[in-house]
Parts: structure tokens; C-alpha cells; sequence
């Protein structure tokens, strides 16, 4: 793969006991380092007018004052120091990247990864949270609508927190098919079934919140019965995966039990997606905060496009999980 990557991203540290650390793109690079086939590119930062595509001018400018006067705490979790701006900006920028050259027609061993940080997902369109301030996915995805040439994008989002700002960003667009899976009753509380988008988005939302325990094979069922068959009915020109990697069993924040192997088979999944609807493929990294665990995955999704063939795990969906699958398929019928 190719992965955009900047040391600016690293200039954004939010103090030592900080989940989102900049260790987690130096455990990522380290765990890369003997792979075959990674690359690393950087881009230009994203310009204000590209981030206000889809988020308020006013809080962007409010952001990049605050971090200019040396940042501090913007809520308890959300942290800025003096050069979070220029990482911020890097940030989106190298997503921008991504989709850029996905769109451009690179994929296979070429598919590009940006790796910036601080990631975007929970960045609604007027205030930051969740570690976020500006929603990289969502500038990248506005940026190949307004200038790529695309007209309809799909977002999965599989971090184990619900994409609340993509969400809030899209919902009540059509052009735009948003679905995130994430374990339930996780922060922000947000990512119900029910919440399924509004006016000409109606419909282009999915929300499957997992149960705490599910693994590989309840998130295969999601993605197989559920994200992949309506991608495919949407039919869009560029998909973006907001891939964070904390909903694996190894994390330590979160409940949910997929394994580095189920990175790869969902990796797999969404690979032939795009190539079934002839879709652009990129990747934007977004959580996960167990050094080892997150490099291992990042890893995992370089090695499936490098000709790795993921393992099919055993056993049976989950009762919980079937019944969540039931509700979600209702809800979009």
C-alpha cells in the first residue's frame, strides 16, 4: 500500500497519559518497517476553504486561534497544543491525498492509506470532540464530489466508536452513503438503529451497534448481509474507510472482540466491494489505541492487498447479533 504519512502529525500531542498519542503512528511506522511493498508519501495540507466545504468557517478559524495561543483542554478529552493546527490541517490534507489517488486509479498493491493524526470521526460540523477537530473523511469525500468528478461515495466507518460527526455532517444527504459499525452504548452514545438519515439523506445512513463480545464472525454477518449488498445497490464512485482499529479484542478501551485476522477479512470484503461497483478505495485511519494491536492491524490491511488471503473464521453469529441484524435490515426496508 501506499501510506500518507507527514511528521507534522506528530507535532499534535496531547500530554503523556493521552490515549491519541503521536506513539501510534511511530508503532504503526515501526511495525511497517520490514514490510514488502509500503511506501509513504506526503501531501499538502487542506486549505480552510477545502475544510469549510464541511464544517462552520467560524469554528475553524476559532480552532486554529486557539492553537495558536497554545491550545489546552477545547472539552476533557479534546486536547490542542501550539502545532495541533499544522497537524490538523496535514491531517486532512493527506486524506485528501488518499482519495485523490484512489480516484487517479490506484489500488491493488498501490491502494492508498492515509495515516495522518489527529484523527476525524467524531468532528461534527460546527464543534470538536472525541480526540477530533476537523472530519478528515469528510473533507476527502467533499473534495472528490466538488473536484474529482465523483457524484455518489460510501463511508464505512468500523472503529469501534459510532462515527457521530461523519454522521452528523451527511445525514440529510443522498449523495453520500454513510454506515458505521461500533459497540453499542460506547461513546458518544449516538449510532442507534433507528438513525437512518433525514429528508434526501433518508435511508443513506446505517447504523449496526454491536453488542460488547461480538467478533469476526458478527461482524462478517454485518458487513455480508447488511453494508456490503446496500453499498452495492448504491453504486458509488469512491469508497472511504474510516478505519479505526480499537474495536479489537486487545484494546483497552473498548469490549468488542475482533481479531487482527478480522481486520483483514473485513479488509478483503470491502476490497471486492470496490471492485465490484468499480469504486475508488481509500483508507483514512481513525482510532485505536494499543500500540501493538493498532500496528498489527494497520499491518494486516497492508498485507491483505499485498496477496495475503485472510482465514475464514468458525463458528455462529451471535442470538444478539442476529436479532441487531433483523432490526437494522427493518429499518431499512
Amino acid at each position: 500500500m501506499r501510506f500518507g504519512y507527514s511528521e507534522t502529525c506528530l507535532d499534535h500531542d496531547p500530554g503523556p497519559r493521552h490515549p491519541e498519542t503521536p506513539d501510534r503512528l511511530r508503532a504503526i511506522r515501526e511495525r511497517l518497517k520490514h514490510k514488502h511493498g509500503v511506501e509513504y508519501v506526503d501531501a499538502a495540507p487542506a486549505s480552510l476553504d477545502r475544510m469549510a466545504a464541511v464544517h462552520d468557517r467560524e469554528y475553524l478559524e476559532e480552532v486554529a486561534a486557539f492553537c495558536d495561543a497554545g491550545g489546552g483542554n477545547w472539552d476533557p478529552d479534546t486536547t490542542a497544543v501550539e502545532g495541533s493546527w499544522a497537524a490538523i490541517e496535514k491531517s486532512a490534507g493527506l486524506a485528501c491525498w488518499a482519495v485523490e489517488r484512489a480516484v487517479e486509479g490506484e489500488d491493488g498493491r498501490e491502494t492508498p492509506f492515509s495515516i495522518g493524526r489527529p484523527p476525524g470521526h467524531h468532528a461534527v460540523y460546527d464543534d470538536a470532540m472525541g480526540f477530533c477537530f476537523v472530519n478528515n473523511a469528510a473533507v476527502a469525500v467533499q473534495y472528490a464530489l466538488d473536484e474529482l468528478g465523483i457524484d455518489r461515495a460510501a463511508i464505512v466507518d468500523w472503529d469501534v466508536h459510532h462515527g457521530n460527526g461523519t454522521q452528523d455532517i451527511l445525514y440529510d444527504r443522498g449523495d453520500v452513503f454513510f454506515a458505521s459499525t461500533h459497540e453499542a452504548g460506547l461513546y458518544p452514545a449516538t449510532g442507534d438503529v433507528e438513525e437512518t438519515g433525514d429528508g434526501a439523506g433518508e435511508g443513506a445512513t446505517m447504523n449496526v451497534p454491536m453488542p460488547a463480545g461480538a467478533d469476526d464472525v458478527d461482524y462478517l454477518a454485518a458487513f455480508e448481509e447488511l453494508i456490503v449488498p446496500t453499498i452495492e445497490r448504491f453504486d458509488p464512485g469512491l469508497l472511504v474507510v474510516s478505519a479505526g482499529f480499537d474495536a479489537h479484542r486487545h484494546d483497552p478501551i473498548s469490549r468488542v472482540r475482533l481479531s487482527t485476522e478480522g481486520y483483514a477479512l473485513l479488509t478483503d470484503r470491502l476490497r471486492a466491494t470496490a471492485a465490484t461497483t468499480d469504486a475508488a478505495l481509500a483508507f483514512v485511519l481513525e482510532g485505536g489505541y494499543g500500540l501493538d494491536v493498532l500496528a498489527d492491524s494497520v499491518a494486516i490491511v497492508h498485507e491483505t492487498f499485498d496477496g495475503r488471503e485472510p482465514i475464514e473464521p468458525d463458528g455462529e453469529v451471535d442470538d444478539a447479533v442476529q436479532r441487531l441484524l433483523a432490526d437494522v435490515a427493518d429499518a431499512h426496508a
